[in-house]
């Protein structure tokens, strides 16, 4: 594969966590021309995750005690997760690990698939929070309700869904399942989204420097 070399002077995957971690940015992996090459899919991701899982799992020991030094909480998004979770290929990678284990270390994993039924059963009943557009496939539904209580009635509310911007939420999330309908990706939609995110960083900010106001004057009594 051209993307391997035998010598690099630079640590590709050091620097995505350093994002990750130091910079908290989000990363995203594009397989180019290797996006059908199953080979290059499993090298990346096992590489990339495993080294995330010992840093993540090294660091959130370090700093228990101290919040301080605690890495920020991670999302790993898995688009096409069959690719990934299906039940041959999840026992070679670290994501029925990462799905079972991570919580724990500040790191949760998002999976994103249109054929469910595909995905591992160990790994979908770790899923706390599901979030399902409409399916007419007996397995793909019993493989979504599974560990879900109401299951009998929720296949019926699966199978009226629209068949775009309708979804049900169950889980964790809410206290109930429920229906939701998702706004249209409009440029004013998404100008309001800008502004509410800006709007939410200022606030961020000014509570940071409110915080180190008081740390100062506290420090400075005798």
């Amino acid at each position: 594969m051209d993307f391997l070399t035998g010598e690099s002077a630079v640590d590709s995957v050091q620097q995505i966590i350093h994002f990750l971690v130091q910079e908290q940015k989000s990363v995203v992996l594009e397989f180019g021309r290797y996006g059908n090459s199953m080979e290059a899919y499993m090298l990346v991701a096992n590489y990339l995750t495993r080294r995330i899982h010992d840093q993540y799992v090294e660091q959130v020991e370090r700093s228990l005690g101290d919040t301080q030094i605690e890495p920020p909480q991670l999302l790993i998004v898995v688009e096409e997760a069959h690719k990934f979770l299906d039940p041959q290929v999840a026992r070679q990678t670290s994501f029925g690990t990462i799905a079972r284990e991570m919580r724990k270390y500040r790191v949760t994993l998002l999976v994103v698939d249109q054929r469910p039924s595909a995905i591992d059963e160990e790994v979908m009943s770790q899923i706390g929070t599901r979030v399902t557009a409409l399916l007419d496939n007996e397995r793909d539904i019993q493989a979504v309700l599974t560990g879900i209580s109401g299951a009998g009635g929720l296949r019926e509310v699966l199978a009226r869904l629209d068949t775009v911007q309708q979804a049900i939420i169950m889980g964790h999330a809410v206290p109930m399942p429920v229906v939701v309908k998702t706004r249209p990706m409009t440029r004013h939609f998404i100008r309001q989204l800008k502004t509410s995110l800006r709007s939410k960083s200022k606030m961020y900010d000014g509570r940071s420097a409110a915080a180190g106001k008081n740390e100062c004057s506290t420090i400075k009594r005798p």
